[in-house]
């Protein structure tokens, strides 16, 4: 059981107000908050022994190295990563996947066929047609239901022994649907194709393991992980990063430079070339040390109480539909009020204290899918209450009448 109010002391920013109201954030799904403990942790790092890492002997370089390889573990262990050189800091899950994009620029062969999926976010949809124009790939979309679920037969159809790449969200940010990728890592790996998996959405509800899940790739963003912007991690399974030439020139990614030949360093610093994100990798090992605390299962149920509560009751508002109503799906509700452009229905409610997201959220396809130029998403977190669901239902219901 979690202690609410316990745990939403840790959050400086949930004391403020918004428009004279108390803040009631809902828009978890595009960035979470971060609790005091990261926050002091960057404060900490640039306070008492700023320096960069892996290439000075002297006292403060080594403990910023030390304390940014101990992040570099903390998030292979929570992954169950294999191997901490599996585990690559990038800054983010868009620098993730167009890592490997960039790649398999070298691998794929016109023909070659690549998968995606109908419910992707924008960065697991355009560099894979940056892969294709630059390979001549052929790319194949797994279609989904009016309920937004993922066509698994047609899934079937689409493979091939043409098929080397399959890409698919592990929850889709614009409705919360929970995809089955283990199965779809399974039936691609059947046909001998590697699978990338991106975590960004089910990273912070979800605990995954890499291990048991077989995928080739994994990628996520601290940031909606109760961690700093500005950085993330790609898991890759040692095989293919090997095979996989540098993404980036630079210093540290390198074994030996000359003017006519340069060697690459061993993993992961291949794939990390330049200065990185030190407070912040250092930071988003503090995160998951923080919501492990917690424990992800406490965080699960105690968000299905949060989604089912404000399910309930939106649905008890006249001419209000939910986009994706499934049994299975995260703490995310993508919502229109018949009549009402999404974006009105934003704009008053924040004039009440309650920050949402308005818009297609970087999904345009499943917008187009469903005729409609964007949704109302709340997005719940674990230190969200109950009771700010019950002013957030008001405050739409108030929205309605004055736009209708």
């Amino acid at each position: 059981m979690l202690d609410i109010e316990k745990v939403r002391k840790d959050f400086p920013i949930l004391k403020r107000k918004v428009n004279g109201k108390p803040l009631i954030y809902f828009d978890n799904a595009a960035t979470s908050q971060k609790p005091q403990i990261v926050i002091d942790s960057i404060v900490d790092y640039y306070s008492n022994y700023n320096a960069n890492i892996h290439r000075g002997v002297h006292t403060l370089s080594q403990e910023a190295t030390n304390a940014y390889e101990e992040a570099r573990i903390k998030i292979q262990k929570h992954f169950n990563a294999e191997k901490s050189h599996e585990i690559i800091f990038t800054s983010g899950t868009t620098h993730g996947i167009n890592l490997v994009a960039t790649g398999f620029s070298s691998i794929l062969q016109k023909g070659d066929e690549i998968i995606v999926s109908a419910l992707e976010h924008h960065s697991n949809i355009v560099p894979w047609q940056m892969l294709c124009e630059r390979t001549e790939a052929v790319l194949k979309v797994i279609p989904m239901t009016l309920k937004g679920e993922l066509i698994m037969e047609e899934y079937d159809k689409l493979l091939s022994k043409n098929t080397k790449l399959v890409f698919v969200n592990h929850v889709s940010n614009a409705l919360g649907t929970i995809n089955p990728i283990k199965k779809i890592i399974d039936k691609a790996h059947s046909f001998g194709a590697a699978v990338l998996i991106d975590g960004a959405q089910a990273t912070p509800h979800i605990k995954p393991d890499i291990q048991k899940l077989d995928c080739d790739f994994y990628v996520c963003s601290a940031h909606k992980l109760c961690g700093p912007t500005g950085i993330g991690m790609l898991f890759g399974k040692e095989e293919w990063l090997n095979k996989l030439p540098p993404y980036q020139g630079g210093g540290e990614m390198i074994a030996k430079v000359t003017f006519e030949k340069t060697t690459y360093a061993d993993l992961p610093h291949k794939f990390e070339a330049g200065t990185p994100n030190i407070s912040g990798g250092i930071a988003f090992g503090v995160a998951l040390d923080y919501l492990n605390g917690i424990g992800f299962e406490n965080i699960a149920t105690y968000e299905k109480e949060l989604l089912d509560l404000a399910t309930k009751k939106l649905l008890e508002i006249e001419g209000l539909k939910i986009y994706g109503p499934l049994e299975n799906k995260a703490s995310v509700i993508s919502f229109n009020i018949e009549g009402i452009h999404p974006f009105d229905i934003g704009t008053i409610i924040d004039k009440l204290g309650i920050a949402v997201r308005t818009g297609h959220h970087c999904t345009q396809p499943i917008m187009d899918f469903y005729k409609i130029p964007g949704t109302i998403r709340a997005s719940f977190s674990f230190y969200n209450t109950k009771e700010e669901i019950n002013v957030f239902i008001e405050a739409v219901k108030r929205a309605r009448n004055m736009l209708l």
